[in-house]
């Protein structure tokens, strides 16, 4: 395990769960790539904060549970976690928000670059998240 892909990890869920917004895009490079789950491709800083916008209205979660694994010399990293959460305001094409309580497992890959985050992957299972929100 590579410990500083570790520690850079472990402090991008911290600063996320702490919604430490400023300090969690800081950690990302300006040229961010990160794939939606079941969604689009997202490139730049720029449009990770608006997808944290967009996320910070209509949900409040937690990650908890990590476990990080990283290759030898810290380029790419996989971390699996459960999400705890409440969908607090309706979500554009999914069903309505009324305070729902979910607890959902999943998964993320890294490509980590010069110290920051260079691309994240995000992955839950959407059908098992619906069914928790009374979909």
């Amino acid at each position: 395990m590579n410990e500083p892909t570790r520690k850079l990890l472990d402090t991008y869920y911290a600063r996320f769960n702490a919604q430490d917004w400023n300090g969690f895009l800081d950690l990302l490079t300006d040229d961010v790539v990160h794939d939606i789950n079941q969604g689009g491709r997202e490139t730049g800083r720029d449009a990770f904060r608006e997808f944290l916008k967009r996320m910070d209205r209509s949900y409040s979660e937690q990650i908890v549970d990590l476990s990080i694994t990283t290759n030898d010399d810290g380029s790419r990293a996989a971390v699996e976690f459960t999400v705890l959460g409440t969908y607090k305001n309706t979500d554009e094409g999914l069903p309505p928000a009324t305070g729902q309580q979910y607890k959902l497992p999943a998964g993320a890959f890294f490509e980590i670059s010069g110290g920051k985050v260079a691309r994240i992957s995000n992955y839950y299972n959407l059908q098992d998240w619906l069914k928790q929100v009374g979909a």
